[in-house]
């Protein structure tokens, strides 16, 4: 993610460890913190649930209950209100600062959209939409990082509408984290759930079948659903179409063939269900921020 300019014209910078510039709404606020210096278990906490997502550099967490983890460029975290944080800035420099910002947001706020999607959204497992798990660590998907940077910029801008286009995109994050944290729990515990759950069955298909052709049609059929009902449930449950979802699960099977050098590019695309190399490239630099052989260059030896 990117700073506007309005960020840099308009923060002071006071502190060379955590320095904070704050823009605060009537339900949310948005905290953007600098780190100039190393520094080692800085304390900080909040008085509401927060999104913290990361812009540049390495944090290093501790939390409670959790084994200390790396927070990087791209990933996000989802906290309670007054988790103590311990923060290890193991890479910050004056030349090459630490940055991320932090999302406060209402937990009435957050009982609104819940409830709106309930109300809206009703979920093929018959569980209802909850107040996700919190320390959920996840790697920002395209639409979430999207998200982020507008709001980066919607915070740091004049407007007078500010609040009601802060409003409306606060709303849609807080849906598709929601979304992502299903789609996570499926992911993860897909062989325990298949058995049971239609849309659990059909994404460990998929990831079984990453090499083969794979339409909506054979999927639909698989789930005992239309073509529009299945896209139209899985959208909603998932927070992204089938076909992005297999895009993804085919990416992220690269990143893992694209870490051994025993399998060249060609081997490595051609393994995750893509006929076409251009199209494969330019699929991995969407998701991953980085072309196919520059990943491999970075974490191959």
């Amino acid at each position: 993610m990117k700073l506007p300019k309005s960020f840099h014209q308009s923060r002071k910078l006071v502190d060379m460890v955590e320095n904070q510039t704050s823009y605060e709404l009537e339900d949310s606020a948005m905290h953007i913190f600098e780190t100039h210096l190393r520094a080692d278990r800085v304390q900080l906490q909040f008085g509401a649930p927060v999104l913290a997502s990361m812009f540049q550099g390495k944090k290093v967490m501790h939390l409670r209950d959790k084994a200390a983890f790396e927070f990087l460029p791209g990933e996000s975290l989802i906290l309670p209100a007054n988790e103590l944080m311990g923060i290890d800035f193991p890479e910050a420099r004056e030349d090459n600062p630490t940055r991320c910002l932090a999302l406060e947001i209402g937990e009435d706020r957050l009982k609104h959209v819940i409830q709106l999607m309930n109300e809206t959204m009703t979920r093929t497992d018959g569980q209802e939409w909850n107040l996700l798990d919190y320390n959920f660590h996840f790697t920002n998907d395209y639409s979430i990082y999207q998200i982020l940077q507008r709001l980066v910029y919607l915070y740091t801008e004049n407007h007078p509408s500010k609040d009601f286009f802060v409003s409306n995109m606060v709303q849609e994050l807080i849906i598709r984290i929601l979304q992502a944290n299903v789609r996570k729990t499926y992911q993860t515990q897909t062989v325990d759930l298949s058995g049971g759950k239609r849309l659990a069955y059909i994404i460990q298909y998929i990831r079984d079948n990453l090499r083969d052709v794979l339409t909506i049609k054979a999927l639909s059929e698989k789930a005992c659903m239309s073509e529009s009902h299945f896209h139209k449930v899985f959208k909603q449950e998932m927070g992204v179409s089938p076909i992005d979802f297999i895009n993804e699960e085919r990416i992220n099977f690269a990143t893992k063939l694209l870490s051994n050098d025993s399998c060249n590019l060609t081997e490595v695309f051609m393994a995750c269900g893509f006929s076409n190399r251009s199209y494969f490239n330019r699929l991995f630099k969407r998701f991953k921020g980085i072309s196919p052989s520059s990943y491999r260059k970075r974490f191959v030896s």
